[in-house]
């Protein structure tokens, strides 16, 4: 495990720190125009996101084809139409009735089992075609999406998709394709041809499927819930259908076979998973069902729709706004100096005129702040937030200016229109079990003395004030499912034998945890290591893996426009990698957690040792709205347009102004999923936490805030309140409009002192032993639950000698050979004393 770990070691911050030192030391004459451009942060508008389990439907289809994969789509149509004409004379697909449609199909899966490798492919590309709409014999996209929706209900209910996989675990076992590829020093398209079309065509099916549409028929509907219960069930091999795609990604990163073709089979898998488990919205339907199941109170809000209804809060200055806005202030204080020391000779018209009046250094800046919003809050407008923070200490004549007693200002605009409070913040407050015991307990050692350990019931020797804060939090006291299977685990680790064995429901999660668990680690490892090989921070190395492989064509460019348009694919393919791994690693997390917490925390604990979380934040250091705003697409060559449409003349130009939207939806999905990831793992961990302050994460989350979406910044927000008490007071003090939409958008523990750091838990003891007994609770729920094997010290022993006797038991095939000779050195030849066998009964 430690050697796997270290192959993910990521050297973090250490040249992006001196490249962002770099950036905020512009020259000091074109200070202004440098401040415009960082980060786009005053350019930066409001973003009409709308987060989901996935894109739209086109979307997601075009992404599964590269655009050096385009002259492979006219290829398709050629092998279906050779193949069409000669069984179908003088008749176009679409004309053919239902029947005849299934009995070319029918024809077609005959012709996948010859043994000849290139027909075989002939017909596996005339079968991507079918998948594909039959584009040639259409003439807008939505006929194209109409027919491929129609094929592909009709290859999976002529059996496709069984003698694909047949096909597909053929392919992964080839050993010659594999040592091949491994002896090249180049990979390109063309070492991973059969592989795509599977994938291809089993993507198309598993997307087209799972999508369900308003005016499906009830054979539809039918056929959905069957294909879905078969993709998560073990039938394959004994096994879900994810857990082949899983060894394809070890089996890749592992170098033993480098020609896969990794984002066709990330985005099948990501996929495959979000179909047998569900979406976020079936995990809401499923969480309240369970609660109802443990006779748990209903949760106190749908949290999906309070992050929706949510809006994006203005972003804290970034360190030029800070120091240009502190080079006013001392212009405006070296000016008012002057005038001060002008009005004591008596010779300043301003000195008769008005009086000394202090600039209010943030009322400044809220006046000239595009992001500033309506409803702006008090701290937000006092100046020492600032001034503390960057400048330190006044110089001696600027104390004398501050100390004069200035009459007030007359107020710049009514105090209604500056301050509007909100009319209730979006989440309801929680209170742990836990939460309470602490509290009565420093309440009862305070007034009383002693403790009565776990009782939240007695109150007798307590205030009235400590009665009615009690009351408050039981009120707002929220047990999860989470704490309900910890303590029902512990009860069973305990009275094993009153307990009785555990019955466990067979969900697709359960299915899917047994069968990753005895190589959970090599997957969690793989995943992260092609999440850091496209990570757009990352750094090209000679030993890491090539995750280009199914994007590099034959013949490298040789033109600037085609290395224009490869540069965007690159960046493209790298895209939907992070966005399918991001979406994958969250979709288990969150399925797992709902089965059990400690499978959960299994998945969870391996990603820490993997270093995901220095990993997710070197992913964050970089320019996050130059990452956002990416137009690595050209919508020309997305499919299915690019199949029904006349291509355009491509133009380096044209390739450069890119498209017209406002944000890349897979980047802006791809970091929240990685946020909500690097949430999950570090939730009640104070090791993890404190990981979090060690990589310096706060200023790299804090710039993350600069993208005005609320979901983002609501993540971003509570990563950085988990930190609040490790920072220290003048971090606190020096970004309290941060504090302040933590205040807004978080929700509140009652009890919760992150704004101040006085918890005892925020002390950092022995944070390792912390992971140890995590970790040893973790291996003995895994031991009692799926160590069917074990011989442990609590198997009943059977005590009756007619009960012994009378047991069958299983003997080898052969023993009847060797039987004779076995009862002659067993039992004849061994002196048997009868008499002291009596004795001692």
């Amino acid at each position: 495990m430690q050697q796997q770990t270290d192959d993910m070691e990521v050297p973090l911050l250490n040249d992006s720190n001196s490249n962002r030192q770099k950036s905020l030391a512009p020259e000091r004459d074109g200070f202004s125009h440098q401040q415009k451009d960082s980060e786009g942060s005053m350019e930066s508008p409001n973003l009409e996101f709308e987060y989901g389990d996935t894109d739209s439907f086109t979307a997601e289809l075009s992404e599964l084809y590269s655009y050096t994969e385009e002259p492979e789509f006219s290829l398709n149509r050629d092998y279906f139409e050779e193949d069409f004409k000669n069984h179908v004379k003088g008749r176009r697909w679409m004309e053919l009735s239902m029947e005849e449609q299934r009995a070319y199909v029918m024809r077609l899966l005959d012709a996948l089992e010859v043994t000849d490798r290139d027909k075989r492919l002939k017909v596996a590309r005339a079968i991507l075609y079918l998948a594909q709409g039959v584009f040639d014999e259409c003439d807008t996209e939505t006929d194209v999406l109409y027919w491929s929706r129609h094929n592909v209900f009709l290859l999976y209910d002529m059996g496709i998709f069984t003698a694909l996989l047949e096909l597909l675990s053929m392919e992964i076992d080839n050993n010659q394709a594999c040592s091949s590829a491994v002896r090249k020093p180049a990979i390109s398209l063309a070492d991973s041809t059969e592989l795509r079309v599977l994938l291809s065509i089993m993507y198309l099916m598993v997307e087209t499927i799972r999508v369900e549409m308003e005016g499906d028929s009830p054979e539809r509907k039918a056929a959905r819930e069957a294909f879905k219960t078969e993709l998560g069930s073990p039938l394959y091999n004994g096994e879900p259908f994810a857990l082949l795609l899983f060894t394809m990604v070890t089996k890749f990163c592992s170098m033993n076979a480098p020609h896969f073709p990794m984002k066709k089979v990330l985005l099948l898998l990501w996929k495959t998973i979000l179909f047998t488990l569900g979406g976020f919205e079936e995990l809401q339907e499923m969480k309240v069902r369970m609660r109802e199941l443990l006779n748990l109170p209903p949760l106190p809000e749908d949290s999906i729709k309070v992050v929706r209804n949510m809006r994006a809060a203005s972003p804290p200055a970034s360190a030029m706004e800070l120091i240009e806005q502190q080079q006013q202030q001392k212009r405006g204080r070296r000016s008012r100096r002057s005038a001060f020391v002008d009005s004591l000779e008596g010779d300043s018209p301003y000195a008769k005129k008005q009086p000394l009046v202090k600039q209010d250094s943030l009322d400044t800046y809220n006046e000239r702040d595009p992001f500033k919003n309506d409803d702006a809050r008090d701290e937000e407008d006092d100046p020492e937030d600032v001034d503390s923070g960057i400048e330190g200490e006044v110089d001696p004549l600027d104390r004398d200016v501050i100390i004069q007693p200035p009459p007030p200002p007359p107020p710049l605009r009514p105090p209604t229109e500056r301050v509007s409070f909100p009319k209730g913040l979006p989440w309801a407050p929680k209170v742990r079990e836990k939460d309470i015991e602490h509290f009565l307990e420093t309440s009862r050692n305070k007034f009383i003395g002693f403790t009565l350990g776990n009782d939240i019931d007695t109150l007798v020797g307590l205030p009235r004030p400590i009665h009615e804060s009690v009351k408050t939090l039981k009120q707002h006291k929220y047990v999860s499912i989470a704490e309900v299977q910890i303590k029902r685990e512990e009860e069973l680790q305990q009275c094993p034998m009153t307990m009785g064995e555990e019955e466990v429901e067979e969900t697709p999660a359960e299915i899917l945890y047994l069968g990753m668990l005895p190589s959970l680690s090599q997957y969690v490892i793989a995943l992260l290591k092609l999440l850091l090989a496209a990570a757009p921070t990352s750094k090209a190395k000679t030993d890491s893996i090539n995750i280009l492989a199914d994007v590099l064509p034959e013949e490298m460019p040789i033109t600037v426009l085609q290395s224009m348009k490869l540069g965007i694919d690159v960046n493209r393919h790298k895209e939907i990698i992070v966005k399918a791994i991001s979406a994958l690693l969250l979709l288990l997390l969150k399925h797992f957690k709902l089965n059990h917490i400690y499978q959960f925390e299994y998945v969870a604990q391996h990603l820490v040792f993997a270093n995901c979380i220095p990993l997710i934040l070197k992913f964050f250091n970089q320019n996050i709205m130059s990452y956002i705003s990416a137009k690595n697409s050209i919508c020309a060559l997305d499919f299915p347009h690019c199949v029904v449409h006349e291509m355009p003349e491509l133009t380096a130009e044209s390739l450069e102004a890119g498209d017209s939207n406002q944000f890349c939806w897979r980047n802006l999905f791809s970091c929240i999923n990685l946020l909500r990831i690097l949430n999950k793992i570090t939730k009640w961990k104070h090791s993890r936490t404190m990981m979090l302050v060690v990589f310096k994460s706060a200023p790299i989350l804090k710039r993350a805030l600069k993208v005005k979406q609320a979901m983002m910044q609501l993540y971003v927000l509570k990563l950085l309140k988990i930190q609040t008490k490790y920072l220290g007071r003048q971090w606190r003090k020096s970004n309290m409009k941060t504090m302040s939409a933590i205040y807004q958008k978080v929700r509140h523990r009652l009890n919760d002192d992150w704004a101040y750091g006085n918890d005892i838990d925020a002390r950092p003891w022995d944070f390792q032993a912390e992971e140890c007994a995590l970790r040893e609770c973790i291996e003995k729920f895994n031991t009692r639950r799926y160590d069917k094997n074990q011989n442990t010290e609590f198997t009943p022993v059977d005590n009756c000698l007619q009960s012994v006797l009378g047991q069958r038991v299983d003997l080898p095939e052969d023993f009847h050979y060797s039987y004779e000779m076995w009862l002659e050195r067993e039992v004849f030849s061994q002196p048997i004393q009868w008499e002291g066998l009596l004795q001692a009964q």
